[in-house]
Order: C-alpha cells, then structure tokens, then sequence
C-alpha cells in the first residue's frame, strides 16, 4: 500500500513541478505579448506550483512508511529522522524551494517577479540531479548537464499546453495564431534535443544493449513510443490545427484545443512512466 501511494503522489509531483516550471518559462517567453490571458495563465502556474509543494512534501513523507512496509511508518520518529538525514534531503529543499520561488514570482507582472518564478524552475528541475541514478553514476557531470537539458525542455513544451490552450480561448484569433506561431518555431528547435539527451543519458546509464529487455530498459522504450506520438500530434497542431486559430469560426480552433489535450495526457503518462523507472527499477538491473 506505501508503495503504491507514494508511486502515485511522485507521478503528480511531476506533472505539476513541469507544468508550474512551464509556466514560468512561458511567461518569461511570451509575457509581453500576452493580454486577456496573462491574469489565468498566472493562476494556473500559482495553484500548480503550490500543489506541488504538498505532493512533493506527501511523497517524502511517505518514504519512512516505504522503508516500514505499512502505513504506520510515517507515524515512526526515528523512520523520519533517517529520511531527514539521507541525500534525498537536499533534492526534497530545492523542489520546495522552486516551487515557491514560483509561486511567488508568478503572483505579479514584473521583471524581478518573472526572473524569481524562472530562478525557481531552474532550481526545482535541477533537484533530479541531485539524487537518483544520473547522481551516483561515474558519468555524473555529464549526465546531471544532459538532465538539465532534457529537463527544463520537457518543462518549456508540457508547462506550455495549458497556457496556450488559454491562449487560444481568451486572446484575440490574430493574437492567439502569432503566440501559437511564436511557441512553434521555438519548439521546433528545442524539442527533438529531449530525444538526443535522452538517448545519450540512456547510452551511458543502460551497460548493455541486453538491459533494454529488462524493466527499466522496457519502459524506457515505452517513454520513446510515447515521444514518437508526441512529435506526430506536435506536428498537426502546428500544420494543420494552429492555422485555423487565425479565425475564431474555424473548426480547426476546437481540434487545436482537443489536441493540446492529447498532448497532455500523453506527456503526464510519460512521467508517470519515469516515476515508476527511478521508483522501482535501475538501470543495471
């Protein structure tokens, strides 16, 4: 029972650090250019990034009834103060920490508060490479600047969807198209780097190519199928969807919304995924 609880409070504690860290990013990106929408794309940001500070706050909790086997070990003293005193400690304060640190800075429209919200994204995702298998690997420096890389891009296109799905719902049709444009031609660019540092982070943790049949290697292939749809509905949304929103009657506006969604759930199932790899499996094994 621990163990699924905490599975379950790690996966949401991922989805909504990305989705609050890309908000930050968006807003640092495209700000200035944002009107009706910028006041709601705030508060996504705001209640993500809290959020996340009780499931990121819940899940370490949860790793003293993890060691005890039941539930009851969350209750343990002792259980907690070894927690505590483990190196996941400095992960679980700088997941906090950014997570507040955006929180805060998404609560005005200023350029301190935007570089505070953006400083806090950078800290919260560069808490992974603070524990975990990238950290105690002999390849460590490379492989915590190639998590970095993978990392805040993931942020940059996940935390993306649902500000430009409130894009496409409050800003004017030319505005909306110009913003959407804008998001694509960057992605465009940045996107296909999540593949090639996952691949090289994959070369250098994976001993063999026989550890792609084991656990960890199986669901590492289920991530990049999972990629692979991805890029096939990033590339509708930006060739035959995101055109239509330069008018508001065109039916091309609500596929282009039914989309962003697929595209969500499809990246939350991702996560999901790498919380169960670095839960329950390595890559050795």
């Amino acid at each position: 029972m621990p163990d699924i609880v905490s599975l379950v409070l790690r996966a949401l504690s991922f989805v909504l650090l990305f989705q609050a860290a890309g908000v930050a990013i968006f807003i640092a990106l495209f700000g200035r250019r944002l009107d009706r929408s910028q006041p709601a794309i705030r508060r996504l940001g705001q209640a993500a990034a809290l959020a996340g500070v009780v499931a990121v706050a819940g899940h370490y909790a949860l790793e003293a009834a993890r060691m005890a086997g039941q539930m009851s070990g969350l209750w343990d003293p002792m259980l907690q103060t070894m927690m505590w005193h483990s190196a996941s400690r400095a992960a679980l304060l700088c997941r906090l920490l950014g997570l507040l640190l955006i929180a805060v800075g998404l609560h005005a429209a200023s350029q301190r508060r935007t570089i505070l919200a953006v400083g806090g994204a950078v800290l919260a995702t560069g808490a992974f490479a603070l524990m975990g298998h990238t950290s105690v690997n002999s390849h460590r420096a490379v492989l915590a600047t190639l998590l970095m890389i993978h990392l805040l891009i993931v942020a940059f296109w996940f935390g993306a969807l649902g500000p430009l799905y409130l894009v496409s719902l409050k800003e004017p049709p030319a505005r909306a198209f110009d913003l959407t444009q804008r998001f694509t031609a960057i992605a465009t660019w940045l996107v296909p780097l999540i593949l090639l540092a996952g691949a090289t982070m994959a070369a250098l943790l994976l001993p063999n190519v026989a550890a792609l049949r084991a656990p960890y290697g199986r669901l590492l292939i289920a991530k990049f199928i999972g990629f692979v749809f991805l890029m096939g509905l990033a590339a509708a949304n930006r060739w035959r969807f995101a055109p239509g929103l330069a008018s508001a009657t065109n039916p091309s506006e609500r596929r282009f919304r039914q989309s962003l969604g697929a595209e969500y759930v499809l990246i939350a199932a991702i996560l999901t995924v790498t919380a169960i790899m670095t839960s329950w499996f390595s890559p050795d094994t």
